[in-house]
């Protein structure tokens, strides 16, 4: 899952004093749960993903693993693809690498599969704007990028425009994700045109600033 571009929120919190981390990982972990409860409620929807989660679900099809399981997997290879970037990951990092999925799995495990169109169409718009209700308090907590999003601003940084790296990315793992079967289809559309906004408009309510005197700031 890929967030809003805002770089007034791009801080990030690398050593959290105990004082900043009370304060920050309640909105981190509401944050978290947030989007594995809409990756969840956009596989049920079966209207299509977003392009990340397209790729997701062509590798558990093609594999047998469970989506969860792969977005963790899929999570931990993007992150090894840090260290020659010169990447640093921060404590949201690392929880959002190993939980997200799992959240999405027990989701999935709850919600039945349904064939009504009406509750399919209410659970994709709701998983839109849980994705970006999840995105403004998981990236508003400051406490380090998910690892699909740190890879976009990893080859950003080596002089690339961020929308060209972007664009590029999300193609690719949904061209890729469709070929092994992933969901694409007007969730796809809706999430992708939707959780920009949907998100800065959270990141304007959530956002946490980081003060440099209270720990290290990345960036600087």
């Amino acid at each position: 899952m890929s967030t809003g571009d805002d770089g007034r929120f791009a801080e990030v919190l690398l050593v959290p004093d105990r004082a900043q981390l009370r304060r920050r990982l309640p909105p981190l972990l509401v944050g978290i749960m947030a989007i594995g409860v809409a990756i969840g409620l956009s596989v049920r929807a079966e209207l299509g993903l977003a392009p990340w989660d397209v790729f997701h679900q062509g590798v558990a099809d093609a594999t047998g693993l469970s989506f969860g399981a792969v977005v963790v997997a899929v999570g931990l290879v993007v992150l090894l693809s840090w260290v020659p970037l010169g990447q640093r990951p921060g404590i949201g990092t690392v929880v959002n690498t190993l939980t997200i999925g799992f959240v999405a799995d027990a989701t999935l495990a709850l919600l039945p599969e349904v064939d009504l169109l009406a509750i399919r169409v209410a659970f994709l718009l709701v998983a839109t704007l849980t994705f970006g209700i999840g995105g403004g308090l998981y990236i508003g907590a400051g406490l380090g990028p998910g690892p699909r999003d740190g890879l976009m601003t990893g080859l950003a940084a080596r002089g690339h425009r961020l929308w060209v790296v972007r664009t590029t990315l999300e193609l690719s793992v949904l061209v890729a994700g469709w070929l092994l079967g992933g969901t694409v289809g007007v969730g796809t559309v809706l999430i992708a045109l939707a959780i920009g906004p949907l998100t800065h408009a959270a990141l304007a309510r959530f956002h946490l600033p980081v003060h440099a005197p209270t720990a290290e700031v990345l960036g600087e």
